[in-house]
């Protein structure tokens, strides 16, 4: 009989519990960046977080003797179901010892409970929306992760191997070189190539003065809506509503830097395009201990506005409308952040996780100095009754 206990979470000192889990697993690995601890806390409780308006979930933990050595959560994403025409249930925020039954029981748990909601399919890594984490590190395990995306032992996919899941989908990372002396590659054919559509097509980058004026012209919803379309037939996406964009808007907007937001308009003055980078935070919430209070707001404040020195910038959303994806307009994107890296003395830039399947977003960065170095995946199991 194991002598590990699966139960699920009930109370706000378990579910800090079960968002403290990660970083005391990871505490001590120079790769892993912890999920923030408000951020957690914030996303599981539905009066937050608008996906709980067509999304259902239950939380479980692992415990042995008492101590916690596992934690997982089951999603069912009602739209993305509808949309896509399946009964999946999705299992996210999962994190286990190297202890095969530990993962069995955990598994076991999201199984369950996804049958008795009428599910026939389990796939995970995966959040509420596309916008959280997603994808099981694979390869890249020496990498320093990011705020925005999953970092995890090697034995994790070794663990859903064993367990009979398969791999359904994979995603790519990249680390692009800022150019610079001996690494500028062929970015001269992105301005190149920005002057030839802003002179054809009329395309052209908008500026902003400040954050009010982002929030004033609407241009949250605006960047947002290139994501429901640019993103739509991309692996288990849902599209993202009103009170969504509102939401990570107020979650984001205080960390963006607005000559780094890129927004691609046409001669009309509709959004086609957008760009969001950020300044990596990954030391900074090292440091806080995956807590802003009362202390790791420091950290994160001095990474966002008092860094001299700064090394990484982060790729948060890359987006084009399908119908202008052959008409340069993501050589706009990259020539105005080409030349704001350079000036600030970045490093290089992480692009965010890609779909291997996606070969024309692969291409794009194919006159730049970069190279793969993460791999992620979902994998999935049929848990349909025979």
């Amino acid at each position: 009989m194991s002598d590990i206990i699966i139960s699920s979470v009930k109370t706000e000192k378990e579910l800090r519990q079960f968002a403290r889990f990660g970083y005391e697993l990871y505490k001590d690995n120079p790769y892993a960046v912890p999920d923030l601890l408000e951020d957690t806390m914030a996303t599981f409780d539905a009066k937050e977080n608008p996906a709980f308006r067509f999304c259902e979930t239950e939380l479980f933990l692992a415990r042995r003797n008492g101590k916690i050595v596992g934690r997982v959560a089951a999603i069912i994403n009602h739209r993305a179901n509808e949309t896509w025409n399946t009964k999946h249930v999705r299992f996210g925020w999962i994190d286990f010892i190297d202890d095969i039954e530990v993962t069995r029981l955990l598994m076991q748990a999201v199984e369950n409970w996804g049958k008795q909601h009428g599910m026939t399919h389990v796939v995970g890594p995966l959040g509420f929306t596309d916008l959280d984490p997603e994808g099981m590190l694979t390869d890249g395990f020496d990498q320093l992760g990011t705020v925005f995306s999953i970092y995890n032992y090697p034995y994790y996919p070794q663990h859903m191997l064993q367990l009979g899941f398969q791999k359904e989908q994979g995603w790519v990372e990249r680390k692009v070189m800022v150019p610079k002396e001996g690494h500028e590659a062929n970015m001269q054919k992105y301005f190149k190539i920005a002057k030839l559509v802003e002179e054809r097509y009329g395309f052209r980058i908008r500026k902003f003065k400040s954050k009010k004026e982002i929030l004033k012209g609407g241009y949250i919803e605006k960047i947002l809506g290139v994501v429901n379309r640019s993103y739509a037939k991309l692996y288990e996406y849902s599209a993202l509503d009103e009170q969504q964009m509102k939401a990570y808007a107020d979650r984001f907007l205080m960390a963006l830097d607005k000559r780094y937001l890129s927004v691609v308009e046409n001669a009309e003055g509709e959004v086609i395009g957008m760009g969001v980078c950020i300044t990596s935070l990954s030391r900074a919430v090292q440091k806080a201990k995956s807590k802003l209070f009362p202390f790791g707001w420091f950290h994160v404040a001095k990474a966002l506005w008092f860094n001299k020195h700064p090394q990484i910038l982060d790729m948060l959303l890359v987006g084009v409308l399908p119908e202008y994806h052959d008409k340069g307009a993501n050589a706009l994107i990259f020539a105005n952040v080409i030349p704001e890296a350079t000036k600030d003395g970045y490093e290089w830039a992480e692009s965010h996780p890609q779909l291997e399947s996606n070969l024309a977003s692969q291409t794009q960065w194919k006159n730049l100095d970069c190279h793969i170095h993460k791999r992620r995946a979902a994998f999935g199991k049929d848990i349909s009754e025979s």
